[in-house]
C-alpha cells in the first residue's frame, strides 16, 4: 500500500527506506538534545520564555510570529489549549529572530560540551557536508512540509557542528511533516496517534500526557475511539494485531516519505553519514544531554 501511495522522487524509490531510517536515527540525538539541555532552557528563560514557552517558541520561530492555531496544526499532537497558553504571548517577550539566535547558541554550547574536540575534527566537517546536502535536497520538496520548509529557509551557520545540527533539524522536520501526512491519511488525530504510540510500549503514557497537555478524560476518550476501531485492547491499552499493522504501515510510510531528502546521498552516502555521526551521537547520550527512554531514538 505504501509504494502505491508514495510516488518516486528523483530516484528515491531505488533507495532502501531502511537505509534512510538508519541515517536519520543514528544522527537524530545531535538535534534532539536541544529540547532537554540546560543551555537551551537558560537562554530561553533569559528572553522571558520559561517552559513550555521556550519549546514552542524555539521550534516555531522559523515560521515567524505565528499564533497557536498553525503551531498546534503543524506540531500535530499537542493539546491546542496548551499551545494557546504561550503563543502568541511569547512574541511579546522575544521576536522569532532572537529566539532562533538563542537556540543556535544553545546548540553550539551543548554540542561543544558533549563532543569536545570532535567539533573541530575532519569527521565533523564531512558529516556536516553530507547532512547539508540532504537538507538542501529536502528543501526542493516543500509542498505540505511547512516546518521543514521554514527551517530550510534559514541562513546556514558557518561552523561545521552547527551546520550538522541545522541540517539534522531540517531533516527531522522533513521526516516529521511526512509522518503527519501519514497519520492524516490513516485517519488518526494527534491525540489518537499518541495513544497508539503509548500502546506500543515504546513511550510512557505519563510522559506523553505531561508534555502534550492532555487530560485524563481526553486520553480515555481517545483510547475508546481506538478500541472501537479495533486498534487497542485491555485495561492498560496495548496494540491489537490491527494496531500493530497500523503502526507498521505508519512507520513504513514515514520512511518512504523521508527518502527524497536522502536520495542525493545514495545508500553509500547514507551509510557514511551514519558511520560518522554514530560516535558523536553516543557522546551526546553519554553526556546525558537527552532522555532516550521517552524522547529520541538510540544511535544504533
Amino acid at each position: 500500500m505504501t509504494d502505491e501511495l508514495v510516488p518516486d522522487w528523483a530516484g528515491a524509490a531505488a533507495l532502501d527506506p531502511a537505509v534512510v531510517r538508519r541515517a536519520w536515527r543514528v544522527t537524530e540525538p545531535l538535534h534532539a538534545m536541544i529540547y532537554f539541555v540546560p543551555e537551551a532552557h537558560e537562554r530561553y528563560a533569559a528572553l522571558g520564555l520559561a517552559e513550555p514557552a521556550g519549546y514552542f517558541a524555539s521550534r516555531a520561530a522559523a515560521l515567524g510570529p505565528v499564533g497557536p492555531a498553525p503551531v498546534a496544526a503543524t506540531f500535530f499532537n499537542f493539546n491546542p489549549a496548551l499551545v494557546a497558553r504561550v503563543l502568541p504571548a511569547a512574541w511579546e517577550r522575544a521576536m522569532p529572530a532572537a529566539v532562533l539566535a538563542a537556540r543556535l547558541a544553545a546548540a553550539d554550547a551543548a554540542l561543544t560540551r558533549a563532543l569536545g574536540d570532535l567539533v573541530h575534527g575532519p569527521e565533523m566537517a564531512e558529516a556536516a557536508e553530507l547532512a547539508r546536502r540532504a537538507a538542501e535536497s529536502a528543501a526542493a520538496y516543500p509542498e505540505g512540509r511547512p516546518l521543514s520548509a521554514a527551517h530550510a529557509a534559514l541562513p546556514w551557520p558557518e561552523r561545521p557542528h552547527l551546520v550538522l545540527w541545522q541540517a539534522q533539524t531540517v531533516l527531522r522536520e522533513f521526516r516529521g511533516d511526512g509522518h503527519v501526512a501519514a497519520l492524516v491519511l490513516a485517519g488518526l488525530s494527534g491525540l489518537e496517534a499518541l495513544v497508539l504510540h503509548a500502546a506500543s510500549g515504546e513511550v510512557s503514557v505519563r510522559f506523553l500526557r505531561r508534555t502534550r497537555g492532555w487530560s485524563g478524560e481526553q486520553w480515555a476518550d481517545a483510547v475508546e475511539r481506538l478500541r472501537g476501531r479495533g486498534l487497542v485492547e485491555g485495561d492498560e491499552p496495548t496494540l491489537t494485531a490491527g494496531g500493530r499493522a497500523q503502526r507498521a504501515w505508519l512507520e513504513a510510510a514515514t520512511d518512504r516519505l523521508a527518502t527524497p531528502a536522502y536520495a542525493v546521498l545514495g545508500a553509500e552516502g547514507c551509510a557514511r553519514l551514519a558511520e560518522l555521526t554514530r560516535p558523536m551521537s553516543r557522546a551526546v547520550v553519554d553526556a546525558g544531554l537527552l532522555n532516550l527512554d521517552n524522547a529520541a531514538p538510540r544511535p544504533r
